[in-house]
Parts: C-alpha cells; sequence; structure tokens
C-alpha cells in the first residue's frame, strides 16, 4: 500500500536482457519481438508480474513499449516520458522513438524487411492494436506472429506471482446504483449492439459494473477478471476464487456465475461454436480473445465496452462522494502547503516533501472517518530540474533536494472510498524569478480558460484543448501532454474515454469527472503544472442564447501561490474566476483548519 521510493531502474541490465531475448529469437525463428507496457487487461496500472517492458528495459513509465530486432532494439515512449525514458534506458542498448509520431507500427511500416517474422502476445495487444500492426508488416511482405508463451516471461526467472488481493464489497449508498440494476442496463446494451454476450476486460468496468473493489494493482482500487455479460441468461465472473472470502463469493454468486480465469477460453469457444456472436471492445479487448471467438467459427461484433460511458458519467451520489472527498483533500493539500512554505529553503527532500504530503492525508482521513485508502498514484515530487521531467518519479537514486530560488512541483492524489483526487500546485523555494512568475501566470490563465468555457452539447475534449494553450501559444510555448484525463470514482485516476487532448474525440457529457492541467517545462531547470478535477455539469440556457451550454464545476479545493501570479497579465474575467476560487476555497476548507494555517490560508485566498 502506499508509494515506494526505491529505484528500480537499471539501465546497465539492459544489454544483457536484450542479448538473452534475441536467443529466444532464434530459436523460435523470429526476426523481432513486440513488448508493450500492458497486462491481459491493456490497463495503465498493471502488477508486477506484468512489469515487462520495465524489467527488460529500465523504463518506469506508465506507457511505452519496445521492439526487439535481432540488430537492434527501439523503445517507444510519448513527450511525458522522453526525458525519463533516456535517463532509466541504457542509450547503447535502446534508440528512442516517439509513441505518438512514430508508434511501432508506423516504423515497421517504414522499416520492416520483406520475409520478417515478428512475434507478438496476443494477450498484450488489443484488436485493434494488432490490426495496425499486421497491415503495417504485410505492406512490407512481412508477417505478425502470434506466439503462445510471452518471450519476456521465458527469461524472466524471478518474475512476480500473479496477485491475489482480496475483493470488498463497494457499498451501494456510494455506488448510487445497485450492481443488479447495473447488470440489467448492460445487458440491454449488449442486445441492442447485436450481440449475445460482450466480454468486460476492463477491470474498471469489472469494478463499476459488480459494484466491488480490490488491491491487485498499485494505487488503483481493481480486482483483475474478466466478465460475460450475457444479453439473455446467467453473466459470468472470471476471477481467482482465492481472492473471494464468503461475503464477497457469496454476493457475487447472486449475480453471476463463478469462474476461475482460465475457464474463459474454453467459455468462449463453446459460445462461438454455437453459432454465439460476442461483442468486443477493439480499443480494450485482447486480440486472443478475438482469435479465440472466430478461430471456434463464431463471431466477433466489434462494440465499445457497453460499461464506459454509464462508469464516465458519474451519478449524483458517486458526485456528493467525490465533493465530500475534494473537501477532505484539500484541507489537507492546504495544510501541507502550509507546512512546505515554513521550511527552510535548502533543508527539505522530495522523498521526505512527498511522505508529508501523504501522511498529512492519512491524518485527514482518520479526523474525519473516511480513511486514506491508498494514493492515486506515485507522487510527482519534482524539485527544480526534476519538475521539467513531467511524470517524473523520485527515487532514492534521484531524490534532490528542494533549493533556494527554484520551483517545486508536486503532482498527487489520494484513493478515498467516496471519490479519488489528482491535484497539482507548483511553489517557490525562496525566492521566484520574472520568467518564473511568467509561465506561472501564463498557464494558470490557461487552468482559467478551461474553468470559464461554456460549450454546447456535442463538443469533444479535442474541441476545447487549445483554450487551455491559447496563452502560451501566444508566447510561442507549448507543453507536450494533454490537458486533461478522467477520472473514476473509487477508481482509476486516470479513466476513459474522456479526455481533452489533441486527441479527445468523446463527447463530453454530464457527470464526466476530468482533470484540467496545462503547464510548461523548462529543460534543466523547472517545470510549472496547475491541476484542479472538474466535473461536466447539465446544459443551461444563456441570456439571450439559442444553445443550451454545458459548463465546468471545480472540484478540486486548495490555494493557488500569490507569489507566482503576475496579476497584471490577467484579465479581469480571469481575476474574478480567480478571487471568486480562492473565496470558495477558504468557505469550504476553511473551517476544517485553525490556527496559523487558517491564517495562511486567508492570506493565500485574499482578493488580488
Amino acid at each position: 500500500m502506499f508509494q515506494s521510493y526505491e529505484s528500480v531502474a537499471n539501465p546497465a541490465q539492459g544489454i544483457s536482457r536484450t542479448a538473452r531475448l534475441r536467443a529466444e529469437l532464434e530459436a523460435r525463428g523470429l526476426d523481432g519481438f513486440l513488448v508493450p507496457r500492458a497486462d491481459e487487461h491493456q490497463g495503465e496500472y498493471v502488477a508486477r508480474r506484468s512489469e515487462r517492458l520495465q524489467w527488460l528495459t529500465g523504463f518506469t513509465g506508465s506507457a511505452g513499449a519496445a521492439l526487439i530486432l535481432r540488430d537492434r532494439a527501439l523503445l517507444f515512449v510519448d513527450g511525458r516520458y522522453t526525458l525519463q525514458a533516456r535517463q532509466q534506458a541504457d542509450p547503447a542498448t535502446f534508440t528512442i522513438e516517439s509513441l505518438v509520431e512514430n508508434p511501432p507500427a508506423s516504423w515497421l511500416r517504414d522499416n520492416a524487411a520483406r520475409g520478417w517474422r515478428i512475434g507478438f502476445d496476443p494477450w498484450l495487444h488489443t484488436i485493434a492494436d494488432a490490426r495496425a500492426l499486421r497491415a503495417a508488416l504485410e505492406k512490407q511482405g512481412a508477417e505478425l506472429v502470434p506466439v503462445q508463451e510471452n518471450l519476456v516471461d521465458a527469461i524472466w526467472e524471478d518474475q512476480p506471482a500473479a496477485p491475489a488481493e482480496p475483493v470488498e464489497i463497494h457499498p451501494d449508498s456510494l455506488a448510487g446504483e445497485s450492481a443488479r440494476d447495473k447488470l440489467a442496463r448492460l445487458a440491454a446494451a449488449v442486445a441492442q449492439a447485436g450481440a449475445d454476450a460482450a466480454v468486460l476486460t476492463d477491470p474498471s468496468s469489472l469494478a463499476w459494473a459488480f459494484n466491488i473493489r480490490g488491491h491487485d494493482v498499485p494505487h488503483t482500487p481493481l480486482a483483475l477478471g474478466f466478465a460475460v455479460i450475457a444479453a439473455e441468461g446467467p453473466h459470468a465472473v472470471y476471477m481467482a476464487r482465492r481472492k473471494l472470502g464468503r461475503e464477497a463469493a457469496a454476493y457475487l454468486t447472486q449475480l453471476a456465475e463463478l469462474r476461475e480465469p482460465q475457464a474463459l477460453g474454453g467459455d468462449l469457444r463453446a459460445r462461438a461454436t454455437a453459432g454465439g456472436r460476442v461483442a468486443l471492445d477493439p480499443q480494450l479487448a485482447a486480440e486472443r480473445l478475438r482469435l479465440l471467438v472466430e478461430e471456434a467459427g463464431g463471431t466477433v461484433v466489434e462494440a465499445p465496452d457497453p460499461a464506459r460511458l454509464p462508469r464516465a458519467t458519474k451519478n449524483a451520489a458517486e458526485l456528493a462522494g467525490t465533493r465530500a472527498a475534494h473537501r477532505r483533500d484539500g484541507a489537507a493539500v492546504t495544510r501541507y502547503l502550509h507546512w512546505l512554505d515554513r521550511q527552510e529553503p535548502g533543508s527539505l527532500d522530495e522523498i521526505a516533501a512527498a511522505r508529508r504530503l501523504e501522511a498529512m492525508r492519512a491524518k485527514i482521513g482518520q479526523e474525519t472517518q473516511m480513511p486514506l485508502r491508498d494514493v492515486s498514484f506515485d507522487t510527482i515530487s519534482g524539485a527544480g530540474p526534476n519538475g521539467a521531467i513531467i511524470h517524473y518519479r523520485v527515487t532514492t537514486a534521484t531524490n534532490r533536494k528542494l533549493k533556494p530560488g527554484e520551483l517545486y512541483l508536486v503532482d498527487s492524489g489520494a484513493q478515498y472510498r467516496d471519490g479519488t483526487t489528482d491535484i497539482t500546485r507548483t511553489v517557490p523555494i525562496g525566492a521566484p524569478d520574472g520568467e518564473m512568475r511568467t509561465h506561472y501566470t501564463l498557464v494558470l490563465k490557461g487552468m482559467i480558460g478551461i474553468s470559464l468555457l461554456r460549450f454546447p452539447p456535442g463538443t469533444r475534449g479535442m474541441d476545447i484543448d487549445a483554450v487551455a494553450r491559447l496563452a502560451l501559444w501566444k508566447a510561442g510555448l507549448d507543453y507536450a501532454h494533454g490537458t486533461g484525463h478522467g477520472v473514476g470514482s473509487y477508481l482509476s485516476v486516470h479513466e476513459g474515454p474522456q479526455r481533452i487532448a489533441k486527441t479527445g474525440s468523446e463527447k463530453l457529457l454530464p457527470g464526466m469527472i476530468l482533470s484540467n492541467e496545462p503547464g510548461y517545462y523548462r529543460e534543466g531547470r523547472y517545470g510549472v503544472r496547475l491541476e484542479n478535477l472538474i466535473v461536466v455539469t447539465p446544459a443551461e440556457p444563456v441570456a439571450d442564447g439559442d444553445i443550451a451550454m454545458h459548463g465546468f464545476e471545480t472540484l478540486t479545493l486548495a490555494p493557488f501561490d500569490r507569489r507566482l501570479i503576475r496579476a497584471e497579465l490577467l484579465t479581469a474575467e480571469e481575476r474574478g474566476w480567480l478571487d471568486a476560487y480562492h473565496a470558495r476555497v477558504l468557505a469550504e476548507i476553511g473551517p476544517m483548519l485553525d490556527g496559523e494555517v487558517l491564517g495562511w490560508l486567508e492570506k493565500m485566498t485574499a482578493p488580488l
């Protein structure tokens, strides 16, 4: 539980491990093998057993892939992790490529030689991913070859065992809807898609649909497993029985048949042999599932996971829970920011700062009888140049002092049973310079721009992403990550399908929770990121307007650092929003504070 700061990256191991993998290529008649950062469920957070990319390359980021060829090795990462990958992976072994601009399929399309046989584990690639890889290779006269045994597993002698943490029942009072009612909705959606059954492969969908939670992966309360939702007849849950205590087993037995995970393949073959039509989400479901159904004569109906949109659009109980969680969390973060402000510059390091924040969240949980269950991700505690590493993860090997004249970026979150939080604040250590204040204010303008936005029904995340970048663009600046990701309700802090990004194609619907987190990163010096969570509000009429408009309600409650704000760069509307937000912060979390902390908050939230 909670966070480890031990360093797991070891670039020196890259040479020996890739050499052993190449021996496997030779033995199996392959020219290359793909190693994605994925498990059988295609989730962002995976169990230690599934950290194959990290074990092979040393890279610890949450997204990436490696392509090991007989004469070279490539590591694909996105813009968040470019600096990190250079530091963690052996540069003599791995060439860094862009996961966005030149992903493995594109690279193979341009570089594969005729006759190449590229192996892949079909459990670790989605249907859509495998389709793109296959098309790219076939264009070059090469072949994508599914393997029965993962080549990394074959050489990883001390690979951890599969997790078997106990399953918990998530109460209806927090879920806002019974599992029985949810499953009825899902069954109707399966029938409407023209399928006999749908496979839920995403553990977040499994958790939401059956109102259960678990502890199988770090920081996200998931129980790994699959479910088959039948249009008619009984549903089935595929999960190791050793994870189910008496109460959880009795609860789930009322909702579905309980099966061991290894029974899924045989059950799908049986459905397929009988002419079944099985719905699979091509963006989420493993290619192995498609192969199982089609090789047995069944029909795959490609359809979105039926739980994704219902899970993303939070109901009244879930929204009430997340508001309560953010009030508590805001009080904890404010206590932390006050404590941080009192520390002598240079006396504190990144790990000590992160641990103090975790302790303050635990304390507020005890005070309010809603215990902190976990952090929602590894805290990004970046001082000075480490703050410029977008998804920096502090370890004992990288730990750095918070030095005077620098900026400190802390991006953190918490898991409470009533909600999931995620907040970023950037603060000065000592006196900031003018450039730091300018960049901070430009980022703040982008965050306020999203917060103030009104938009018509049907608007997608890609339609509004530029709003957060406008002030930075005018200054010739930008950031290499999306503006916002979806957030679950005591589930994943990175939840789809909603997002605010250049690739955010999902319509923004009432009840969707997203982050609002523009940033700016000056390599080698500092990073600035500011993040609040927001929720899409129902469309409402606008005075003298023709179209009802959605907006955003801000959930996060914690002050911004006045010392970094250049007020003259803000418009009157932006200043009005900031003053109103700070007044709300004081009104909502002030009653949870006292003494010096309350006095400090009053100063920080005074009108500009």
